[in-house]
């Protein structure tokens, strides 16, 4: 991408995730994630009711008069944003690609972040470790985050969600604040259509690639979220819930290239379609569940502020 039309993408997306970092969402995300420790204030003289164990001892010495401890809440938190770059992320049927709002969604949380005081962080990730990015304070860092978001190509197009969490346990050791955003489809690859309309066949129909896939993630989920605050963020389009009768589709494989015909007017097809969707989406939502950590979905065909909202109001 041209230098002056990058810039005229990070400047527009800076306006709006800012707007909506400062007046929609600064307060939730405040409410939503604090701060985990409690840093040292200041001390006062002591008040029945009291613990004794907050009596700070020297000071008490030297005045000859009880003193204690006053801590507050550290808010200074660690953001990771965990942003998947693999091929099925390149497909959208309601006016935005599921990388487009990947990068808005990305792009408000690091307001939000930056607003809190917070530092931030990214890696974005395929089948592989792509790009890590320390996190970091200040406007210039958001900026140079915003830039990546658009303009970032990775060098492999398959997805492996397990490889950027190892990666996050060994490397963050500080207990941070962690998004995952992806489409979380990585048992089979996406298969999009050649041609003016775009359909999906994300993970194909192979319901025990789709079990193994899930009890991979999930044994990486655990971990992660043993050691961080971890929250999933899920960005789908509809187009992939369901097929469309509209004839042989000679359809590609996003991630891996591969070149197939699709006979979608076959009633057997689109229900084993659907119904492997809906397996596939039961399973996820239950592996969610069971690991105890937040979650949302968001389709591109909607405004993904009221979720992430609602999101923020369950913490």
């Amino acid at each position: 991408m041209e230098a002056k039309e990058l810039l005229k993408k990070v400047r527009k997306i800076e306006i709006k995730s800012r707007g909506l970092s400062r007046d929609i969402f600064a307060g939730y995300y405040h409410s939503a994630f604090k701060g985990r420790g409690m840093a040292f204030s200041e001390v006062r003289e002591y008040q029945p009711g009291d613990d004794i164990r907050s009596i700070d001892w020297n000071v008490t010495a030297r005045f000859d008069h009880p003193y204690v401890k006053v801590f507050e809440e550290e808010r200074e938190l660690t953001v990771m944003l965990l942003i998947d770059s693999s091929g099925s992320r390149e497909f959208g049927t309601h006016g935005m690609l599921k990388k487009n709002m990947i990068t808005e969604i990305a792009a408000v949380l690091s307001f939000s972040a930056i607003q809190n005081n917070d530092k931030i962080g990214v890696i974005f990730f395929s089948n592989k470790m792509e790009k890590f990015i320390p996190p970091k304070k200040g406007r210039k860092h958001i900026l140079h985050i915003i830039r990546e978001l658009i303009d970032f190509v990775p060098e492999n197009r398959e997805t492996d969600i397990s490889v950027p969490l190892r990666f996050l346990t060994n490397v963050i050791k500080k207990r941070s604040t962690v998004f995952l955003i992806s489409d979380f489809l990585q048992s089979s690859p996406s298969l999009k259509i050649t041609g003016s309309t775009d359909v999906s066949l994300s993970g194909g129909l192979e319901s025990d690639k789709g079990k193994e896939g899930i009890s991979q993630l999930e044994d990486a989920v655990k971990i992660t979220a043993k050691k961080h605050d971890l929250v999933s963020i899920r960005v789908y389009d509809q187009r992939e819930t369901e097929l469309p009768a509209v004839g042989m589709l000679r359809v590609m494989d996003s991630e891996t290239g591969e070149m197939k015909w699709v006979d979608t007017l076959s009633r057997k097809v689109r229900e084993q379609y659907s119904s492997w969707w809906r397996n596939y989406d039961k399973m996820l939502k239950g592996m969610f569940l069971k690991t105890g950590i937040d979650a949302v979905s968001i389709h591109t065909g909607e405004d993904y502020v009221l979720p992430l909202i609602k999101l923020f109001k369950r913490r």
